[in-house]
């Protein structure tokens, strides 16, 4: 097991990223520590945090207990386990993501395009977000088990449980 003292002040900050962001994977933690590839991100885990991460069963990356511990940041979600149908309970999310899930159908109503949503948070934000970002968002309340996708002619979301039953943390990044 690898000693806390063995962390470099960069890999303490890129855990904490991890536990923030968890579960992410492999593109998510690229975009946020600036580098070129996965294969980088992975090398990069493998060769300085492999103590303080592992992948579940659906190979997003989550930090340890250990990890959690360690660094002094919130992880991303709570509840989220068997008991709760996999709905979470808190969510830990960007900006964005905060605006996306005000804005997205409720459990109840039709699910909607990636398109509709990006339109729905110009709407009620005044902001002009990329379609990408408005997708990664999309992607990433999904993986936290927020979001739902419902396969029709494209793609389309919906929350997976009233929007009052998960609070949302806006995070600094």
């Amino acid at each position: 097991m690898t000693d806390e003292g063995d962390l470099s002040a960069e890999a303490k900050e890129r855990l904490a990223d991890v536990v923030r962001l968890q579960p992410t994977k492999n593109n998510e933690l690229r975009e946020q520590w600036g580098m070129d590839s996965g294969s980088e991100v992975h090398q990069y885990l493998e060769g300085e945090l492999k103590d303080y991460y592992y992948r579940d069963d659906n190979s997003l990356i989550r930090a340890t207990a250990e990890a959690n511990e360690l660094v002094d940041v919130e992880p991303g979600v709570e509840g989220g386990d068997d008991e709760s149908g996999g709905v979470p309970s808190v969510i830990r999310v960007p900006q964005l993501e905060a605006q996306v899930f005000e804005v997205i159908a409720g459990p109840d109503e039709r699910s909607e395009s990636v398109v509709s949503v990006l339109n729905s948070v110009r709407d009620a934000f005044d902001i002009d977000p990329d379609v990408e970002d408005v997708r990664r968002a999309l992607q990433s309340l999904r993986r936290k088990g927020a979001v739902e996708v419902i396969y029709r002619t494209v793609p389309t979301f919906r929350l997976t449980a009233p929007r009052e039953s998960i609070d949302v943390e806006v995070s600094e990044s």
